[in-house]
């Protein structure tokens, strides 16, 4: 798990468009990850949203925006066409990116316990350190807060 203050692990993934992202390759500006369970459910169709309105906003603090799940490609390819993302989402299948980042927990669903996301957002400062992290969001809000906590550093 990343600790604050910290470099992160060099990860890479596959990207909906099929690219392959590097997170290394984004050192110099701000990251922000962002951890969603299941893409076109509602509450991370909400977040999904909130951060693609914002994005203006984030590219002015200059600060890139990633989502990543454990969907397909295929998937994300469909959930990122349909909300007209501008920011790329990472088909983390091999659950590399979730592992490095602590977000895969025990949950419950309807009384069922089951292995899954935790909602959680990680932003990462220009020299790849991470620098803020929020577990067990609430989405309700969260992409400003998260706009906020860079303007403020």
């Amino acid at each position: 798990m990343p600790e604050l203050g910290k470099k992160l692990p060099p990860l890479k993934g596959q990207v909906s468009d099929g690219s392959e992202l590097q997170l290394a390759s984004l050192k110099g500006q701000w990251v922000v990850v962002y951890f969603y369970p299941k893409d076109s459910t509602p509450g991370c169709t909400t977040e999904a949203k909130d951060f693609r309105d914002l994005y203006p906003a984030f590219r002015k603090r200059h600060a890139e925006v990633i989502g990543v799940s454990r969907d397909s490609l295929k998937s994300h390819a469909n959930f990122s066409a349909k909300q007209e993302l501008p920011f790329p989402l990472i088909s983390d299948t091999d659950e590399a990116w979730c592992r490095a980042f602590d977000v895969i927990h025990e949950k419950v669903l309807y009384g069922k316990r089951h292995m899954g996301i935790v909602r959680s957002t990680f932003l990462i400062d220009p020299d790849g350190k991470l620098s803020k992290e929020w577990r067990g969001v609430k989405v309700t809000g969260h992409a400003h807060a998260v706009l906020d906590a860079i303007a403020s550093k």
